[in-house]
Parts: structure tokens; C-alpha cells; sequence
């Protein structure tokens, strides 16, 4: 077992899980490939509640990140296991954490083309076949959890290997926006929901603040800029602008999607109930563009010690208008969205607070052509796992306060039920799902 201060990333582990590595294959799909070779996958395994042979198994699908945060942020899935005597395993995905098939030469090309959802799916059920029988469990069925892209695994899953997955439960899984369908619009008009429902003169203000740096952008004044917004250089070109954009962007979709009413420390450090805290923050004061600058901060800037801002060293743009992040982590989820996970999304100042930042299939195409020398293919997951067809009665959606990602799930599963509330109850391993409305 892992003790309780040992680290793993900068994340200090749970002392109830072990933290193991499973023999997997590269390429599922090619036996000449890469030298038909294998790799460890990390994964985390508990057996503190579980009754032993016939209790189930909750399998958490790895998304995109270290396990260790999605173990440490999933305290849901613990309290259903003690319940219900199950044991609990999380599974990292492949090209993320540790769980490199060619090291730090993984996201090299070609090597990097072995990343896609499908081959993901496949180390999932590999490995939950080899551990069912190395742990005497081959009659104890297994559920799948799995939030936002994890959720749509645990989605896929269970449409892939109904042989191995009896049933699964996802939370925020955006399973029609990342397959093309839908409004590009809706994203960024969400997260403009999440600030104006705390007060509308947030949601003014933030829009307000953009207008006041749109202008001196105009004017090129680009030492105002820096000293106002704190920047470690002063901005010289369209392009400096549109990262700046981007940068501040990024920073209330973070919060956003991380509006927990407790502190976090998943995607970085921040406060319980960030909107809250940001909106406070945005209606200080008169200046605005010094409040923008502050409430960036919350995200940039938590720990206080940053004297400035650097634009190209704090965000990255990629692939996806919601964010990549930094680090290994971000090529891999970049690398995504530039093939199989389709995330064009657009802030436009007019049904959102953010300037406009069009993300269109060209620019994506674009992008994606010079960044990682291929061509996305539009539509491909609604081909390959139904998307808006997706209405199996043995997988459950979840709404969670991720509102900006709820708009662009699947909300209606069994009959005409909107998924709001969930109970959970076990009868022979299958998931019963009472949705109430």
C-alpha cells in the first residue's frame, strides 16, 4: 500500500489505495505495430470494502490527467463502494501520468498516433479481464464511472464490451458537442450563465473589462496593457492580444468548471465556490481592467508569489477553446482534439461575456495539419459510438454542477426522463437507476 505522505506528481496519495502497473499492449488493433510491444499502465486498486468474490467492481476510466487526481476528487465512488461492498479500481489512460507507452518519446510522431479512444477502450477491457481473474472475480460484474471525457468512456464502454461492462455511470459527459452535434455557441454561454447567475453586474463587468482592453489594443497601447494587467512583457502584436484574450479567457472557464463549494487542488489550486470569489473580486472597484487582472489571479496566481504574468508560458492554446493545460498531459489532450474529440467552440460578446475568438472545423483543420501533421475527421464519434443515438438502459447520465458541460450531454436516457437526481441501488451486480425529475 502507498503511504499517506508519499507524492506522486505533487499529489498526495490516498492511503487506501495501492498503486500498481498492468502489462498492456500498445497497438490492439495491429500485431506488426510498434514491434507489437507493451507498456505499464498505471493503475490504483482498493479492497477496503470490497466483499470478496462477489461483491462488484466500480472501474473508474482514466481521462485526461494524472489518476491520482481523478481518485482523490471522486470521494462519490468510495462512499457507494463501502455501501455496497465493492471493490474500487482506477485506471489511468494511456499517454497520460505515468502511463507512457514510448516514455518521453510518446508524443513524438508516429509514436503519438497510437492515442485514440478506441485503443483507450481496449486497455480498459483488457485490464479489467486480466484483474477479474488474478483476483478470483470473474462473477462479480462491473460498473464504470467516468466525468467529462471519463464519462464518455464509461459511456463507450459499456456500448463496446457489453460482455464485460454490466452497466455504467456518467457524470458532465459531453458526448454530442465532441461529436460535432449541437451549437458551438453553447459552451462559452454557459460559462457566461455560471458568473451572471451569481449577479448580472459580473457578467456586465467582465464584459466591460474585455471592451476597456479591446480599446487600447486599438490604440496600441501596449504599455498600459502591461502595467494594468500585470504582464511580464509588454504586449507587441495581434497575435500578443489574442493570447492575452485567450489567457483571460481560460482563467473564468476554469472556474467555472472547477465551482465546487470547497477548495480544489485538481487543474491547479482554487478556492470553494471560484465564481462567487471571482465575481466579489470583478465588482471591487472601479478599475476594471485591474479587477480582470485579480481575478485571472485566483487561477494564475493562487499561491500570490507571481509578480507578473507571462502570456505564453501560463496557457498554451490548442485544440480545444476550453483548454489543454501544461505539460505532457496537454500534448496528449491536444493531440485528441486534433483527431477523434471535436471541440469547436466560439465566444463571440454576444450571447457570451468574452471576446470574440471564432474556433471553426477550418481553423481546426489548420491547426491540427501544422501542429501534429493530421487531418481531424469530423463526425467520427457519432459514427463510431451513436451519439445522439445513444440510449441504452444500462448506462446512467448524471448532472453535476459542471453546468457548462451538461448543456452538451445526453439528458435524456430511459424513457422521456431528464437525468436531475440519481439514486443508486445494487440487485445482482446491475445498476437500477430511478430517475426522478
Amino acid at each position: 500500500a502507498v503511504s499517506e505522505m508519499q507524492k506522486h506528481g505533487g499529489v498526495k496519495a490516498d492511503p487506501r489505495f495501492s498503486e500498481k502497473y498492468f502489462s498492456q499492449t500498445v497497438d490492439h488493433f495491429n500485431f506488426n505495430s510498434m514491434g507489437n510491444g507493451s507498456f505499464n499502465q498505471r493503475y490504483l486498486i482498493t479492497d477496503k470494502y470490497w466483499k470478496k468474490g462477489y461483491g462488484p467492481i466500480f472501474f473508474y476510466a482514466g481521462n485526461e490527467g494524472d489518476i491520482w487526481e481523478f481518485a482523490l476528487n471522486s470521494g462519490f465512488i468510495m462512499e457507494l463502494a463501502a455501501q455496497q461492498g465493492a471493490l474500487v479500481i482506477f485506471a489511468e489512460h494511456r499517454y497520460y501520468g505515468t502511463s507512457l507507452p514510448f516514455g518521453n518519446d510518446s508524443f513524438n510522431i508516429p509514436q503519438i498516433g497510437l492515442l485514440t479512444v478506441e485503443q483507450a477502450l481496449a486497455d480498459y477491457a483488457v485490464m479489467i479481464t486480466e484483474l477479474k481473474l488474478q483476483l478470483e472475480a470473474t462473477d462479480c460484474p462491473v460498473i464504470v464511472f467516468g466525468g467529462s471525457y471519463g464519462g464518455m468512456l464509461s459511456v463507450y464502454m459499456r456500448l463496446k464490451y457489453p460482455n464485460i461492462v454490466a452497466g455504467a455511470l456518467a457524470a458532465s459527459a459531453p458526448i454530442l458537442s465532441t461529436a460535432g452535434l449541437g451549437d458551438s455557441r453553447q459552451f462559452f454561454r454557459d460559462v457566461t450563465a455560471d458568473f451572471a447567475s451569481v449577479a448580472s453586474e459580473c457578467r456586465d463587468a467582465v464584459r466591460q473589462a474585455f471592451h476597456q482592453l479591446k480599446e487600447l489594443a486599438e490604440q496600441q497601447d501596449y504599455s498600459r496593457i502591461q502595467s494594468e494587467l500585470a504582464l511580464c512583457k509588454p504586449p507587441s502584436s495581434a497575435q500578443d492580444i489574442h493570447q492575452l484574450n485567450g489567457l483571460l479567457r481560460n482563467s473564468f472557464t476554469l472556474m467555472a468548471m472547477l465551482d465546487y463549494p470547497y477548495s480544489t487542488h485538481f487543474m491547479g489550486n482554487m478556492p470553494a465556490n471560484p465564481v462567487q470569489v471571482a465575481c466579489k473580486t470583478m465588482l471591487r472597484g472601479s478599475n476594471l481592467l485591474a479587477n480582470l487582472r485579480d481575478t485571472a489571479g485566483i487561477v494564475y496566481n493562487s499561491t500570490g508569489l507571481l509578480t507578473c504574468f507571462d502570456l505564453y508560458s501560463l496557457y498554451v492554446e490548442c485544440a480545444d477553446p476550453t483548454g489543454c493545460g501544461l505539460g505532457f498531459n496537454s500534448q496528449a489532450w491536444d493531440y485528441q482534439a486534433c483527431t477523434e474529440i471535436e471541440l469547436c467552440y466560439e465566444s463571440n460578446n454576444v450571447t457570451d461575456m468574452f471576446p470574440p475568438m471564432p474556433f471553426t472545423e477550418r481553423d481546426r483543420e489548420v491547426y491540427c495539419s501544422k501542429r501534429w501533421s493530421v487531418v481531424p475527421r469530423p463526425g467520427w464519434l457519432k459514427i463510431q459510438f451513436w451519439a445522439d443515438e445513444n440510449k441504452t438502459h444500462t448506462h446512467t447520465h448524471k448532472k453535476t454542477n459542471e453546468e457548462e458541460w451538461y448543456n452538451v450531454t445526453l439528458q435524456k436516457t430511459i424513457k422521456k426522463s431528464t437525468v436531475i437526481g440519481i439514486k443508486e441501488e445494487w440487485y445482482i451486480g446491475k445498476l437500477v437507476a430511478m430517475v426522478s425529475q
